[in-house]
């Protein structure tokens, strides 16, 4: 049931518990539960900013014993390992019996291990009573440097969110080409060249575009800015990601709303859309089908919350 699958472990807070739930599902066709979540697809940990932890389960068992000879049968053999104990909500075993465990699994492993700067890390954890062994791999949280921008307003969107909007938008995967509509300093775009996509960026305020320029260039990103207005640019992509503008830099009454979205429909069919008021109405109007919709609240604001909404262009 387990083996050969992967089990990814969630962390975050209740305000994005929506948004999390929202890039799982477009991540691997399902919710996380509990925070946990098992699937045959692979994920690189890093690039969400919800998940912890991913461990590929090549051995389980309901017996802990038969779990060790499986191990050994296995025969590994691997210079500068690590094991480490994965707990689980739930699971009983006490701190000596986890280490006792883990030198179980050292011993039937052939190699030299390397507790500070290991080749591979293997875990072993305890789920429902069945006791999984595999590699585990860690979000190495790379991403956070970007929150030391040299550009940045306390209205842009965290990089949390523009990482799960990337995910939403892709579905994870790499070949999308992506149209940031409204890029203001690049938040999205940074992310975006972090994990390997292709994104182009635009903005109709010239002082935004050159701080986006500036951002992406102090972490050696390479991606096209363009000072326009959306409705001038003709390339096509496979979705748009739109930051709709809060009225700080860029006017964003009904009208100006409904000319960027409107606009971004002739370039893609998909497009996910962060507002913070309710633009259903523009978006049917706009021949446009809401797929999904989920809200954020924003951490000690409680009248503040984003929308997110995910749609796609009607037939």
């Amino acid at each position: 049931m387990y083996k050969n699958s992967y089990l990814y472990s969630y962390n975050y807070d209740t305000n994005e518990s929506e948004l999390c739930k929202l890039e799982a599902k477009y991540l691997f066709q399902k919710e996380e539960q509990d925070k946990l979540l098992f699937s045959e697809i692979e994920v690189e940990p890093s690039s969400s900013a919800f998940i912890k932890k991913r461990l590929h389960i090549t051995l389980c068992s309901e017996d802990y014993s038969t779990l060790i000879q499986e191990i050994k049968a296995a025969e590994i053999k691997v210079e500068g390992f690590k094991v480490e104990y994965l707990v689980l909500d739930g699971d009983k075993t006490e701190y000596k019996e986890r280490l006792k465990k883990l030198k179980d699994i050292g011993y039937s492993i052939e190699g030299i291990p390397d507790y500070y700067n290991p080749t591979i890390t293997y875990a072993l954890t305890n789920y429902n009573g069945t006791w999984l062994f595999g590699v585990l791999v860690k979000n190495s949280f790379d991403w956070h440097k970007h929150k030391q921008k040299p550009f940045s307003y306390s209205n842009s969107i965290g990089v949390h969110i523009a990482k799960s909007l990337l995910n939403i938008a892709t579905k994870g995967n790499k070949a999308t080409t992506l149209i940031d509509a409204c890029c203001g300093v690049g938040t999205i775009m940074l992310e975006a060249c972090f994990a390997g996509y292709n994104i182009e960026g635009c903005d109709i305020n010239w002082k935004v575009c050159r701080q986006s320029r500036a951002n992406l260039a102090h972490f050696n990103y390479t991606a096209n800015v363009y000072r326009s207005d959306i409705n001038d640019i003709t390339t096509n992509y496979d979705a748009a990601i739109i930051d709709l503008p809060y009225n700080l830099f860029s006017c964003a009454d009904e009208d100006t709303l409904t000319h960027i979205i409107e606009s971004t429909t002739e370039i893609t069919d998909k497009l996910v859309i962060v507002s913070t008021i309710d633009i259903s109405e523009i978006i049917n109007k706009a021949g446009l089908k809401i797929v999904d919709h989920c809200t954020i609240q924003k951490r000690r604001m409680a009248n503040f919350a984003r929308q997110v909404w995910v749609c796609q262009k009607l037939d």
